[in-house]
Order: structure tokens, then sequence, then C-alpha cells
């Protein structure tokens, strides 16, 4: 349950930060926030990661939507049995619920943050989310999905043998 609450913030994070920027600051405007670090840059962003599929959006807006259906459905269904998996569900499903609200409601992503020490495309809170989640995931996928069973499934039998052992 903590896990869905901290799910909530982060998407009212996303989605606070993208109106600030929306309402404050011109499209194309930038405001420095950490010198020298970091501005506020608004820019729209009607593709994925580095404005790929910048022409189907529907096709972004599909992919997030099954996506959120899908670890939703495993989350009720108990796919993640440890803190890792449920950590990587959480971010995973934060960002793509950030960015599907954009896609859906403005038929864009609103992205604002600009590095300034290197040269990188402009992110937004989801996009981080996502940056961290996905690869959580792929290493709960790798460390313990099918060991998790087996462990059970060792423990079922040994439940269900009698105390002598025949």
């Amino acid at each position: 349950m903590s896990y869905a609450i901290l799910a909530v913030i982060l998407v009212i994070m996303d989605q606070l930060t993208k109106y600030a920027v929306r309402a404050g600051i011109p499209l194309g405007g930038t405001k420095p926030f950490i010198p020298g670090i970091l501005d506020l840059t608004y820019v729209q962003n009607t593709g994925a990661a580095f404005s790929i599929l910048r022409t189907h959006t529907w096709l972004l807006t599909l992919t997030s939507a099954v996506v959120v259906l899908v670890i939703c459905y495993l989350i009720v269904k108990g796919f993640f049995k440890n803190a890792l998996g449920r950590w990587a569900a959480m971010l995973v499903l934060a960002g793509g619920m950030g960015n599907l609200i954009d896609r859906a409601v403005f038929g864009c992503v609103t992205d604002m943050l600009k590095t300034t020490f290197i040269d990188f495309p402009v992110f937004n809170v989801a996009d981080c989310c996502i940056t961290v989640g996905v690869p959580l995931l792929f290493l709960y996928v790798l460390l313990y999905v099918g060991r998790d069973e087996k462990k059970e499934d060792k423990a079922d039998e040994s439940a269900q043998l009698p105390s002598d052992g025949h």
C-alpha cells in the first residue's frame, strides 16, 4: 500500500511541476533553477525519449496506457514478490501515468528539466521515474522471476510431506 501512495505522490509531483512550468514559463522559455546544473525550460514533446516517434503521439499514448494497465494487473496479481520488484513497478507506473495524462489531455508531454553542464534532451519527473524504474524492473526479472516460484514450490512440497519424511 505504501508503494501505491508513493506512486500517487510522484504522479502529483510530476503534474504540479508541469503545471507550474506551463503557467510560469512561455513555451521555449528558460529560467535558471540550479545554477550551472539545471534550468527549467518549457518544451512540448510529442515523441518519446529524445523525441523519437514524435509524429506518432497516438501510438505512444496507446503504449503508455497498455504499460500502465499491465503494471497494474501484475501488481494486483502479486507478481512483484519483493521490495525491488515493488519499487520498480511503482516507478514505472508513476512515470507512465504522468506522461499518459499529458498525452491524453494535451496531445504532448510537457518537459522542463534541462541540464546545463551537459548537452542532454529536456525531460520531466515522469521521465526520471521511468529511467530509474525500467532498469530496476529488468534487474528484478533477471534476479528474481522464476526463483521466487521455485522457493515457494519447495516450501509447499516440504509442508506436504509427513513429519517422518515418508
